[in-house]
């Protein structure tokens, strides 16, 4: 990269960002449909576990402006929406395992109409035993994937002969994905082929998806995706049962069909962030450092498998977060239950297993008397001690401590911790608290075959370039910053470039965005591609005025050699005229990764992305409210490819972090259905609950590993930060019992906190 880049590393505007704040930015929804457009509508199973015996739908045929109602009868392919198992039906046949899966689908003129008619059917259901919604009642059912451990040393033997021994378990909860645009599909059949539109993460598995269940080759179907209204990970496996259903419509009518889920059905039939159940046991010395770590991770994953294998795996490769443990145990169990299937989340396990962690280290904190930081400062890798509990030794150890010196200078924790204590020996109500929380978040999918990428790459000969790669828009900015990669590569401006919607015909067999790894894999692909059709280019031009090839430069709209210049415009039009190929398809796969799971041996991440936020809170021990006073935080995106665009998803995830771990809860009945299925029963994050003073900074630090203009994965790494919050509730508690440990399951909501404060009182009065 030249010293002073054109595009790469400047805060450049989002491309989709005036047409956001216009509302002409287009998403599903918004496509204008072609004559004749079906829309469906699903209907729900109203039990949670049962025996389908009954299907009544003689009053949803005769409804108004029905054109169809579908059942797994009129499946010509498989009846299964698995993203790998094939244990999730697209209907229920048989069994019904979860509230509100659904039975059949009405495909009507309108969308009111069938929604309308969807009401009418009548589903009998042989209940059998009662719904298992909790991890406590799933830990004596089935599992849906088999049991997984590692670590090292003599676990037992470390604990037994520590100076101090600690437990505790913690409940944390799951999380809605509460995307802006719901699930959404229009499906248009052509000549035995079909063109899905679908607001997903993962067109390619979508293709997939669609094909099985209409039992055509994947080739026979494109999908198409230009942006998502959010995502979150609730569209990597989630988006394929709306998809097919469309898809399904359009194929048994011959006409375009829609599916646009209501809010209050995406609620109940789309996956959340699984819940866990946390055990851990710790053994630590005199100064508070680790000598021995072992925690049991049971997992809530729902009905069915969905992607519990990566997502309870990273929670496990989390476990650790930052620190050491010479002697380290971490084991899972991935239970069964009558809920909606648990999925992708931001994060993707890794926030439920460092939550854990550091619950822990705020435990040997109050134990010892010591301020937490300096726990956890003590507790950090360092050389000789960089190994991580399933083997991969850690060669970036300098970064996280120099980050969290700076944080901890910035942020004057050392003073308003002094001042705090001071205030709380005053106010016996109104209490404060403050935590200091490191990050480490390992970069790459575990799934090693998915880390690749490809991109196409067009250079027409007016000099306009069309980008195209299989990453995929959900208004994180990937679409700007791998454009700006390719305007910096062939040195033209931004607006040169044409950014466009990911197909699965122009980029195939594409992973999913997801794994914070969208802007590393695509990113690299693309200026692959534009690197190769430059130095074609360069050839033209070193020919044309007898340079070497080396002496030829592409900046500012112009290409130069020696003397002479020339436009790009003009030096693709030439290309052009000498028969030069101007289009290229660019691939990439991450290098370095062996994970092998079956042997626990390996490397899964080419690197790690890090990150501090201290956090100040001030809570209400008389009714449990909570309000964030100020948060700081400094986080290590590498060499960022564009601050403005970095620093927006370091604040949306830190909120989102906070969200899930003080305000969000699920709450499902005894009989398995959710009771927080609306924004008026489940509490998201607010603007007046983001801090007023809210300081975010970016770690200059450029990435070790050679990626992309040596930049760092920005998109999951930090919603951990808000794990800050919670402690700093913790400690804000604490105060109230100094001599007693604080019980508080996540989310810290205000009853919670409420029950948590009398239980502390009244330990500290007896």
């Amino acid at each position: 990269m030249a010293d002073d880049p054109a595009h790469v590393s400047k805060p450049l505007a989002h491309d989709s960002a005036r047409l956001h704040v216009q509302g002409e930015a287009a998403y599903i929804d918004d496509i204008r449909e072609p004559a004749g457009t079906l829309h469906v509508a699903p209907g729900l199973s109203p039990v949670a576990r049962g025996r389908l015996v009954g299907l009544d739908l003689a009053k949803v045929k005769a409804a108004p402006g029905v054109v169809a109602v579908l059942a797994a009868r009129d499946i010509p392919g498989k009846n299964d929406v698995s993203p790998a198992f094939g244990d999730d039906p697209l209907f229920a046949e048989g069994d019904v395992i979860f509230h509100g899966q659904v039975v059949f689908a009405v495909v009507a003129r309108t969308r009111d109409e069938a929604r309308r008619a969807a009401r009418l059917g009548q589903i009998e259901i042989e209940a059998v035993e009662p719904a298992i919604s909790t991890q406590a009642a799933a830990a004596r059912a089935e599992k849906v994937l088999p049991d997984f451990d590692f670590g090292r040393g003599d676990v037992a033997g470390a604990l037994a002969g520590a100076a101090h021994r600690l437990e505790g378990r913690l409940a944390i909860g799951g999380q809605e994905h509460f995307y802006l645009e719901g699930q959404a599909a229009l499906a248009i059949p052509g000549e035995g082929e079909m063109l899905v539109h679908s607001s997903t993460q993962d067109p390619t598995e979508v293709q997939h998806v669609v094909a099985r269940v209409l039992g055509l080759p994947d080739a026979f179907v494109t999908v198409e995706t230009r942006r998502m209204g959010g995502a979150f990970g609730g569209k990597e496996s989630q988006a394929s049962q709306t998809a097919a259903l469309a898809a399904l419509a359009a194929h048994v009518t011959g006409q375009p069909c829609k599916l646009r889920l209501d809010r209050d059905d995406d609620f109940i039939i789309t996956g959340k962030r699984h819940a866990f159940l946390a055990d851990w046991k710790i053994g630590h010395d005199d100064q508070g450092r680790i000598c021995a770590y072992d925690v049991q991770l049971d997992a809530n994953c729902g009905c069915s498998a969905d992607l519990s294998t990566g997502v309870v795996d990273r929670a496990m490769f989390h476990s650790a977060n930052c620190y050491f443990a010479p002697a380290v145990s971490v084991r899972s169990r991935r239970l069964r239950s009558d809920i909606v299937s648990a999925t992708a989340f931001r994060g993707f396990g890794g926030p439920q297993g460092m939550l854990v962690i550091e619950r822990a280290m705020e435990a040997i904190a109050h134990a010892t008397g010591r301020d937490p930081l300096d726990v956890r400062k003590a507790n950090l890798l360092a050389p000789g001690r960089d190994l991580m509990p399933y083997g991969m030794k850690v060669e970036e150890l300098d970064t996280l401590p120099a980050l969290i010196e700076r944080l901890e200078a910035t942020s004057d924790y050392r003073a308003r911790r002094a001042e705090i204590a001071t205030h709380n020996g005053a106010d016996p109500i109104i209490r404060r608290g403050i935590a200091l929380t490191p990050v480490q978040f390992g970069i790459s999918f575990t799934l090693v075959h998915m880390n690749q990428a490809g991109a196409l790459v067009h250079v027409y000969q007016d000099g306009s370039i069309h980008l195209n790669h299989g990453g995929t828009e959900m208004g994180q900015g990937l679409f700007t910053k791998v454009a700006q990669i390719v305007a910096e590569e062939f040195g033209v401006p931004l607006n040169s470039v044409r950014i466009t919607a990911t197909n699965t015909a122009k980029v195939p067999n594409a992973s999913p965005t997801a794994a914070s790894s969208g802007t590393d894999l695509n990113g690299m692909a693309a200026r692959l591609a534009a690197g190769a059709i430059k130095a074609r280019m360069a050839g033209v031009a070193a020919a044309f005025w007898d340079l070497p090839v080396e002496d030829i430069s592409f900046r500012e709209g112009m290409v130069f050699g020696g003397n002479e210049s020339i436009s790009f415009r003009d030096l693709a039009r030439r290309c052009r005229e000498a028969r030069v190929q101007l289009s290229e398809a660019g691939f990439y796969k991450t290098p370095h990764l062996d994970w092998n799971r079956a042997q626990k041996t390996g490397r899964p991440f080419l690197y790690f992305a890090y990150g501090a936020a201290c956090s100040e809170v001030a809570l209400d021990t008389l009714t449990g409210e909570t309000k964030v006073l100020r948060t700081d935080i400094l986080h290590d995106v590498g060499r960022s490819l564009n601050p403005a665009l970095d620093i927006g998803q370091i604040e949306g995830a830190f909120v989102q972090g906070m969200g899930w771990l003080t305000s969000e809860e699920l709450v499902f009945d005894a009989k398995g259905k959710l009771l927080t299925h609306a924004p008026s029963t489940y509490k998201i994050p607010v603007a007046s609950d983001v801090p007023c003073d809210l300081r975010v900074a970016l770690f200059d630090n450029a990435n070790r590993e050679d990626t992309i203009y040596r930049s760092k994965a920005v998109g999951e790494p930090p919603l951990m930060l808000g794990i800050s919050v919670y402690c700093a509730i913790l400690d804000a508690l604490q105060g109230l019992a100094p001599h007693r440990p604080v019980a508080l399951d996540a989310p810290a909501t205000p009853e919670r906190i409420l029950m948590a404060a009398h239980a502390l009182r009244a330990a500290s009065a007896s």
